[in-house]
Protein backbone atom coordinates (compact mmCIF):
# COMPACT_ATOMS: atom_id res chain seq x y z
CA UNK A 1 0.00 0.00 0.00
CA UNK A 2 2.55 2.63 0.67
CA UNK A 3 3.80 2.07 -3.01
CA UNK A 4 0.22 2.71 -3.99
CA UNK A 5 0.09 6.21 -1.57
CA UNK A 6 3.57 7.31 -3.03
CA UNK A 7 1.79 7.46 -6.48
CA UNK A 8 -1.53 8.39 -5.57
CA UNK A 9 0.34 11.81 -4.00
CA UNK A 10 2.65 12.03 -6.83
CA UNK A 11 0.25 11.80 -9.07
CA UNK A 12 -2.53 14.56 -8.21
CA UNK A 13 0.56 17.08 -7.90
CA UNK A 14 1.96 16.23 -11.34
CA UNK A 15 -1.86 16.23 -12.60
CA UNK A 16 -3.13 19.30 -11.68
CA UNK A 17 -1.82 21.18 -15.28
CA UNK A 18 -3.71 18.62 -17.09
CA UNK A 19 -6.80 18.83 -15.12
CA UNK A 20 -6.59 22.63 -14.94
CA UNK A 21 -6.85 22.74 -19.01
CA UNK A 22 -9.60 20.24 -18.82
CA UNK A 23 -13.29 21.47 -18.29
CA UNK A 24 -16.41 19.20 -17.00
CA UNK A 25 -15.65 15.45 -17.23
CA UNK A 26 -12.70 15.86 -18.62
CA UNK A 27 -11.26 17.02 -14.83
CA UNK A 28 -12.40 13.63 -13.88
CA UNK A 29 -11.25 11.59 -16.42
CA UNK A 30 -7.51 13.27 -16.33
CA UNK A 31 -7.33 11.20 -13.02
CA UNK A 32 -7.98 7.91 -15.05
CA UNK A 33 -4.06 7.57 -15.45
CA UNK A 34 -3.14 8.39 -11.36
CA UNK A 35 -5.57 6.14 -10.74
CA UNK A 36 -4.29 3.53 -12.90
CA UNK A 37 -1.18 4.12 -11.96
CA UNK A 38 -1.61 3.64 -8.16
CA UNK A 39 -2.75 0.43 -8.81
CA UNK A 40 -0.32 -0.81 -11.00
CA UNK A 41 1.97 0.20 -8.04
CA UNK A 42 0.20 -2.09 -5.83
CA UNK A 43 0.39 -5.05 -8.04
CA UNK A 44 4.44 -4.11 -8.77
CA UNK A 45 5.16 -3.96 -4.84
CA UNK A 46 2.93 -7.44 -4.71
CA UNK A 47 4.94 -9.03 -7.65
CA UNK A 48 8.55 -7.93 -5.73
CA UNK A 49 7.25 -8.86 -2.01
CA UNK A 50 5.30 -11.96 -2.20
CA UNK A 51 7.13 -13.31 -5.82
CA UNK A 52 7.21 -16.95 -4.45
CA UNK A 53 3.34 -17.02 -3.71
CA UNK A 54 3.28 -15.85 -7.24
CA UNK A 55 5.07 -18.02 -9.07
CA UNK A 56 2.74 -21.05 -9.53
CA UNK A 57 0.75 -18.86 -12.01
CA UNK A 58 3.58 -18.56 -14.54
CA UNK A 59 2.84 -21.26 -17.69
CA UNK A 60 4.04 -24.03 -16.64
CA UNK A 61 6.38 -24.17 -20.02
CA UNK A 62 8.16 -21.22 -18.94
CA UNK A 63 11.65 -21.43 -17.37
CA UNK A 64 12.52 -19.42 -14.19
CA UNK A 65 9.20 -18.68 -12.94
CA UNK A 66 10.34 -16.21 -9.96
CA UNK A 67 12.30 -14.00 -12.91
CA UNK A 68 8.87 -13.89 -14.47
CA UNK A 69 7.30 -12.64 -12.05
CA UNK A 70 9.83 -9.60 -11.21
CA UNK A 71 9.93 -9.00 -14.54
CA UNK A 72 5.96 -8.59 -14.82
CA UNK A 73 6.09 -6.30 -11.69
CA UNK A 74 8.82 -4.12 -13.37
CA UNK A 75 6.87 -3.96 -16.12
CA UNK A 76 4.43 -3.02 -13.93
CA UNK A 77 5.99 -0.48 -11.80
CA UNK A 78 7.52 1.36 -15.27
CA UNK A 79 3.79 1.90 -16.40
CA UNK A 80 3.30 3.16 -13.17
CA UNK A 81 6.34 5.64 -13.62
CA UNK A 82 5.13 6.67 -17.44
CA UNK A 83 1.91 7.42 -16.11
CA UNK A 84 2.63 9.71 -13.25
CA UNK A 85 5.22 11.48 -14.90
CA UNK A 86 3.39 11.26 -18.13
CA UNK A 87 6.13 10.52 -19.89
CA UNK A 88 6.91 8.27 -23.02
CA UNK A 89 2.76 7.15 -22.18
CA UNK A 90 1.78 5.94 -25.75
CA UNK A 91 4.84 3.15 -25.93
CA UNK A 92 3.77 2.64 -22.10
CA UNK A 93 0.24 2.67 -22.49
CA UNK A 94 1.09 0.31 -25.75
CA UNK A 95 3.13 -2.22 -23.98
CA UNK A 96 0.90 -2.88 -20.40
CA UNK A 97 -1.74 -3.32 -23.50
CA UNK A 98 0.43 -5.97 -24.76
CA UNK A 99 1.58 -7.27 -21.01
CA UNK A 100 -2.46 -7.92 -20.38
CA UNK A 101 -3.06 -9.40 -23.72
CA UNK A 102 -0.03 -12.16 -22.74
CA UNK A 103 -1.35 -13.05 -19.68
CA UNK A 104 -5.06 -13.33 -20.90
CA UNK A 105 -3.27 -15.84 -24.02
CA UNK A 106 -0.70 -17.65 -21.88
CA UNK A 107 -2.91 -17.94 -18.17
CA UNK A 108 -6.36 -17.42 -18.92
CA UNK A 109 -7.18 -18.79 -22.73
CA UNK A 110 -5.23 -22.04 -21.94
CA UNK A 111 -7.50 -23.46 -18.98
CA UNK A 112 -10.69 -22.71 -20.65
CA UNK A 113 -11.47 -25.97 -21.62
CA UNK A 114 -11.39 -27.31 -18.24
CA UNK A 115 -13.64 -24.06 -16.81
CA UNK A 116 -16.06 -23.56 -19.81
CA UNK A 117 -19.02 -23.21 -16.92
CA UNK A 118 -17.44 -21.39 -14.64
CA UNK A 119 -18.36 -17.93 -13.49
CA UNK A 120 -15.38 -16.71 -11.81
CA UNK A 121 -13.09 -17.76 -14.56
CA UNK A 122 -15.12 -15.46 -17.23
CA UNK A 123 -14.68 -12.80 -14.70
CA UNK A 124 -11.36 -13.20 -14.40
CA UNK A 125 -10.46 -13.65 -18.06
CA UNK A 126 -12.69 -10.47 -19.28
CA UNK A 127 -10.90 -8.64 -16.24
CA UNK A 128 -7.63 -8.85 -17.66
CA UNK A 129 -8.73 -8.27 -20.80
CA UNK A 130 -10.28 -5.13 -20.04
CA UNK A 131 -7.77 -3.95 -18.36
CA UNK A 132 -5.59 -4.37 -21.79
CA UNK A 133 -8.24 -2.50 -23.47
CA UNK A 134 -8.34 0.61 -21.06
CA UNK A 135 -4.56 1.02 -22.08
CA UNK A 136 -5.21 0.66 -25.29
CA UNK A 137 -7.43 3.54 -25.45
CA UNK A 138 -4.85 5.35 -23.50
CA UNK A 139 -2.19 4.68 -26.04
CA UNK A 140 -4.44 5.66 -29.26
CA UNK A 141 -5.50 8.70 -27.24
CA UNK A 142 -1.65 10.02 -26.97
CA UNK A 143 -1.18 8.81 -30.36
CA UNK A 144 -0.05 11.31 -33.57
CA UNK A 145 -3.00 13.46 -34.53
CA UNK A 146 -5.69 11.83 -37.12
CA UNK A 147 -3.79 8.81 -37.03
CA UNK A 148 -5.95 5.60 -38.10
CA UNK A 149 -3.55 3.56 -35.36
CA UNK A 150 -4.90 5.53 -32.36
CA UNK A 151 -8.13 5.70 -33.72
CA UNK A 152 -8.40 2.17 -33.68
CA UNK A 153 -6.96 1.65 -30.48
CA UNK A 154 -8.89 3.95 -29.07
CA UNK A 155 -12.62 2.39 -30.71
CA UNK A 156 -11.65 -1.15 -30.14
CA UNK A 157 -10.54 -0.81 -26.73
CA UNK A 158 -13.40 1.62 -25.47
CA UNK A 159 -15.75 -1.36 -27.02
CA UNK A 160 -13.90 -3.64 -24.62
CA UNK A 161 -14.62 -2.15 -21.92
CA UNK A 162 -17.79 -1.08 -22.54
CA UNK A 163 -19.05 -4.59 -22.98
CA UNK A 164 -17.53 -5.81 -20.30
CA UNK A 165 -19.58 -3.26 -18.19
CA UNK A 166 -22.34 -4.97 -19.48
CA UNK A 167 -21.44 -8.20 -18.96
CA UNK A 168 -20.39 -7.26 -15.18
CA UNK A 169 -23.56 -5.37 -14.47
CA UNK A 170 -25.38 -8.71 -15.56
CA UNK A 171 -23.79 -10.56 -13.29
CA UNK A 172 -24.54 -7.54 -10.66
CA UNK A 173 -27.73 -8.63 -11.04
CA UNK A 174 -27.61 -12.28 -11.59
CA UNK A 175 -25.55 -13.07 -8.57
CA UNK A 176 -26.03 -9.62 -5.90
CA UNK A 177 -24.69 -11.10 -3.12
CA UNK A 178 -20.97 -11.48 -3.93
CA UNK A 179 -19.10 -8.03 -3.86
CA UNK A 180 -19.67 -5.37 -6.26
CA UNK A 181 -17.26 -3.52 -8.78
CA UNK A 182 -15.50 -6.80 -9.97
CA UNK A 183 -17.46 -9.34 -9.44
CA UNK A 184 -15.17 -12.19 -8.02
CA UNK A 185 -15.66 -15.23 -5.29
CA UNK A 186 -16.34 -13.28 -1.88
CA UNK A 187 -19.36 -12.55 -0.71
CA UNK A 188 -20.14 -9.42 0.50
CA UNK A 189 -19.75 -8.72 4.12
CA UNK A 190 -22.38 -8.93 6.39
CA UNK A 191 -22.19 -5.71 8.25
CA UNK A 192 -22.72 -3.93 4.85
CA UNK A 193 -26.26 -2.89 4.86
CA UNK A 194 -28.71 -3.68 1.99
CA UNK A 195 -26.69 -5.54 -0.17
CA UNK A 196 -28.34 -6.51 -2.77
CA UNK A 197 -29.61 -2.76 -3.29
CA UNK A 198 -26.02 -2.27 -3.60
CA UNK A 199 -24.80 -4.68 -5.91
CA UNK A 200 -28.01 -3.28 -8.25
CA UNK A 201 -26.94 0.33 -8.03
CA UNK A 202 -23.56 -0.41 -9.28
CA UNK A 203 -25.20 -2.91 -11.90
CA UNK A 204 -27.54 -0.15 -13.37
CA UNK A 205 -24.31 2.15 -12.93
CA UNK A 206 -22.22 -0.42 -15.04
CA UNK A 207 -25.09 -0.91 -17.25
CA UNK A 208 -25.85 2.72 -18.16
CA UNK A 209 -22.17 3.13 -18.49
CA UNK A 210 -21.36 0.66 -20.70
CA UNK A 211 -24.21 1.42 -23.15
CA UNK A 212 -22.92 4.92 -22.98
CA UNK A 213 -19.42 4.23 -24.16
CA UNK A 214 -21.79 2.48 -27.41
CA UNK A 215 -23.44 6.96 -27.68
CA UNK A 216 -20.42 9.18 -29.31
CA UNK A 217 -21.76 12.19 -27.54
CA UNK A 218 -22.60 10.24 -24.07
CA UNK A 219 -19.15 8.56 -23.95
CA UNK A 220 -17.36 11.45 -21.76
CA UNK A 221 -20.29 11.40 -19.28
CA UNK A 222 -20.76 7.73 -19.51
CA UNK A 223 -17.24 6.93 -18.91
CA UNK A 224 -17.06 9.79 -15.45
CA UNK A 225 -20.14 8.64 -14.31
CA UNK A 226 -19.26 4.91 -13.69
CA UNK A 227 -16.17 5.42 -12.91
CA UNK A 228 -16.75 8.02 -10.36
CA UNK A 229 -19.20 4.98 -9.13
CA UNK A 230 -16.68 3.02 -9.02
CA UNK A 231 -14.11 5.28 -6.90
CA UNK A 232 -16.75 5.50 -4.15
CA UNK A 233 -16.96 1.91 -4.39
CA UNK A 234 -13.43 1.39 -3.63
CA UNK A 235 -13.29 4.38 -0.88
CA UNK A 236 -16.11 3.51 1.08
CA UNK A 237 -16.58 -0.44 0.69
CA UNK A 238 -13.26 -1.60 0.10
CA UNK A 239 -11.31 0.32 1.68
CA UNK A 240 -13.21 -0.38 5.41
CA UNK A 241 -13.45 -3.92 4.56
CA UNK A 242 -9.14 -3.62 3.73
CA UNK A 243 -8.78 -1.70 7.38
CA UNK A 244 -11.13 -4.48 8.78
CA UNK A 245 -9.07 -7.28 7.68
CA UNK A 246 -5.47 -5.70 7.85
CA UNK A 247 -3.94 -7.31 10.82
CA UNK A 248 -5.72 -11.06 9.95
CA UNK A 249 -4.98 -13.57 7.24
CA UNK A 250 -6.86 -11.86 4.51
CA UNK A 251 -4.84 -8.60 4.21
CA UNK A 252 -3.00 -9.58 1.35
CA UNK A 253 -6.63 -10.25 -0.40
CA UNK A 254 -8.57 -7.20 0.83
CA UNK A 255 -5.03 -5.47 -0.86
CA UNK A 256 -6.00 -7.04 -4.53
CA UNK A 257 -9.68 -6.27 -4.10
CA UNK A 258 -8.79 -2.40 -3.43
CA UNK A 259 -5.99 -2.61 -6.09
CA UNK A 260 -8.77 -4.66 -8.32
CA UNK A 261 -11.61 -2.45 -7.93
CA UNK A 262 -9.38 1.09 -8.41
CA UNK A 263 -7.62 -0.47 -11.61
CA UNK A 264 -11.39 -1.46 -13.07
CA UNK A 265 -12.59 2.30 -11.90
CA UNK A 266 -9.09 3.96 -13.74
CA UNK A 267 -10.05 1.60 -16.99
CA UNK A 268 -13.56 2.80 -17.21
CA UNK A 269 -12.41 6.51 -16.43
CA UNK A 270 -9.87 5.98 -19.60
CA UNK A 271 -12.04 4.88 -21.90
CA UNK A 272 -13.45 8.15 -21.85
CA UNK A 273 -10.00 9.59 -23.61
CA UNK A 274 -9.50 9.84 -27.19
CA UNK A 275 -11.73 11.18 -29.88
CA UNK A 276 -12.17 8.12 -31.67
Amino acid sequence: MTAGLAALIAGLVLVRTRMAAASGAGRLLALGPVFEAVSLAVFAAEHFFAARDLAPIVPHWLPYPLFWVYFVGAALLAAAVSFVAWRHVRWSAALLALLFLIIVATVDLPNLPGHLHERLFWTLTVRELCFAAGAMVLAGSVWPRESSAGIALVRTGRAIVAATMVFYAIEHFLFPHFVPGVPLEKLTPAWVPAPTVLAYLVGIALLLGGVGLFIRPAVRLASAGAGTVLLLLTAFFYLPILVLEFRSALVVEGINYVGDTLLFAATVLLAGFGDG
